[in-house]
């Protein structure tokens, strides 16, 4: 048996590898060649694994550290922050998708009778954690508020997934005591993991703290933990490492946790992706309409119950539909509680092929929407607009026609402009009222108009955007975004459209590599700034204190200047 594993999982290993290096040369995503890979070695392809059992095993393993990677990286008071965003746009969302659902696939005849419906509609209503936040973290943008809102949306399905799990045993019979206990465990689950690690963690970690290994094995340890208590309490195992990451983030080891965890990850996700692949069924043309029909009603309903309720809230267009196109796909999760209702005969072989080709399907697809998205965005625009959905800036202009130019304009808005905000606010308070920021946020947007900074909504990449700003009339123009946040463009594109527009500004941009500082001085930039070489004088200082151990002075002497900071973005 365990020979059999090691050869399933290095011919697994060799196949990812060789189909993932074919789809780089033809500029395909590393998803698709994964699926591909599974789906021809597995039981429908050359047949050269023959346990699929086994890696699905394995894979499994790989999901849990992904989702406890996750965990750590979530900042829990930016999610509570967007708390009533996430809970609307999450209801709606999965209980619209489930109802619709219940009620269109019996009306077409995929589903035989009324409970099978229903576990297509719960299965369409779900979206795959693993393939959105491998994308978005890829991409830079599980910190922004698109990518805040999806994961949020993620959670509150993953969630309404393990209840209806509870509750499948005995849908046939249902019971309301079924439901109060799936709840009591996880509230029985979160109350445990916080406090471990409000009390018990803690000192443990301090303890190991010099010894890198034992934080390592710790974490993993915790992680396990949890995720072993998750399944005695008949939850989702996957759920127990979530809230086992998220409980811990705050701990000064996380990074060096994540660091050490993504290799391990990264072997076992490309596991996890290749035995999916081997469980998608050989298509028939049958089965192909089905798929699309299914697939057409993942996509359409994302959109209708996604996007006007963040437009509704006043989210804009790039708020409101990028969550929607992120969340156009099929969970893992969905194939299990289908796979679940076969066995309990509740679900056709027919349901559960067609749901496995189309999370196949939707798989690649929606990979390619999300790496596109703003390009997708820009072409929806004018659609919308037709629509009667207009976007913010044409719902509450922000011009700056009737009143004076500002004479500073920031460029969008992250972390160093809200820094460099917060020095503008104490040691040139005097400039504030001459200062306008131009981003298309409008959670930051509404914070900054709190306190009294002037905001234009609006995408800077779009000329039409700076114009209405008043760029052209701006002495002052400063960008501080590097060109990984930059959507569409990078500093030095941005740059030419800006001196097009305003041949006499001073303008100052960011630059990530020394190779670029030149040319974009060629190109008409009057300062360039380089965060690099700061933060080098900085750990400089830092290790000079050290070797005098004067490191807590240091420390202590940070503090203080945070201690005394109040910025938009923390």
């Amino acid at each position: 048996m365990e020979h059999h594993l090691v050869i399933d999982i290095a011919v697994c290993i060799i196949a990812a590898w060789v189909v993932a290096v074919a789809g780089q040369v033809a500029r395909q995503p590393l998803l698709l060649a994964y699926l591909l890979a599974g789906f021809a070695i597995g039981p429908h392809g050359f047949k050269w694994v023959t346990d699929a059992a086994t890696i699905q095993t394995i894979s499994s393993i790989g999901l849990i550290l992904l989702l406890f990677m996750i965990g750590l990286e979530i900042d829990l008071k930016k999610m509570v922050s967007a708390g009533k965003i996430i809970t609307l746009t999450g209801a709606v969302q999965i209980f619209g998708c489930v109802l619709l659902g219940w009620g269109f696939f019996k009306l077409i005849g995929l589903a035989g009778t009324w409970l099978e419906a229903l576990y297509l509609g719960v299965a369409a209503a779900m979206s795959s954690t693993v393939i959105i936040v491998k994308i978005l973290y890829d991409k830079r943008e599980l910190e922004s508020l698109a990518g805040r809102i999806t994961l949020g949306v993620l959670v509150l399905q993953d969630i309404a997934t393990i209840l209806f799990l509870a509750l499948q045993p005995n849908l046939k019979n249902p019971e309301a005591m079924i439901l109060a206990k799936a709840l009591g465990n996880v509230f029985l689950l979160v109350g445990v993991a916080f406090v471990m690690s409000r009390f018990g963690l803690p000192p443990i970690f301090k303890f190991v703290a010099r010894l890198p290994e034992l934080v390592l094995v710790g974490a993993l340890a915790w992680c396990f933990a949890m995720t072993g208590f998750a399944n005695h309490l008949g939850l989702s195992p996957e759920m127990g490492a979530l809230i086992a990451g998220m409980m811990v983030s705050t701990f000064p080891y996380t990074l060096d946790v994540i660091a050490k965890v993504t290799s391990l990850r990264d072997f076992f996700v490309t596991l996890f992706f290749v035995g999916l692949g081997m469980t998608v069924p050989l298509p028939t043309w049958t089965l192909l309409a089905w798929m699309l029909g299914f697939s057409a009603f993942v996509v359409l309903t994302r959109l209708l119950k996604v996007f006007p309720i963040l437009h509704r809230m006043k989210m804009g267009h790039r708020m409101s539909l990028l969550p929607a196109i992120n969340l156009a796909q099929m969970s893992e999760l969905s194939l299990v509680l289908l796979a679940l209702g076969h066995s309990a005969g509740d679900v056709s072989a027919q349901s559960l092929g067609v749901a496995a080709l189309a999370f196949a399907f939707l798989a690649v697809n929606s990979t390619y929407a999300i790496l596109h998205s703003e390009k997708l965005l820009r072409l929806a625009g004018p659609w919308l607009d037709k629509l009667g959905y207009p976007d913010l800036a044409a719902v509450a202009p922000e011009t700056v026609l009737n009143e004076q130019p500002a004479r500073i304009c920031f460029l969008g808005f992250s972390w160093t402009a809200s820094s460099l905000l917060e020095e503008i606010s104490r040691r040139k308070g005097e400039w504030l009222p001459e200062v306008q920021v131009i981003d298309f946020n409008p959670v930051l947007n509404e914070k900054l108009r709190r306190r009294g900074v002037r905001v234009v909504y609006g995408d800077i990449s779009q000329r039409n955007v700076l114009e209405h700003a008043g760029v052209p009339h701006a002495e002052i123009i400063v960008c501080t975004l590097p060109d990984m946040v930059l959507k569409g463009l990078s500093n030095h594109k941005l740059l030419l459209l800006v001196r097009e527009l305003n041949p006499r500004a001073q303008i100052m941009v960011h630059a990530e590599k020394l190779t670029e500082i030149s040319t974009l001085y060629a190109d008409g930039a009057d300062y360039v700034s380089v965060p690099r070489l700061l933060e080098a004088d900085d750990l400089l200082q830092a290790i000079e204190a050290a070797g005098k151990d004067a490191l807590e002075s240091q420390r202590a002497g940070q503090a203080g200047r945070l201690a005394k900071r109040n910025e938009v973005i923390p």
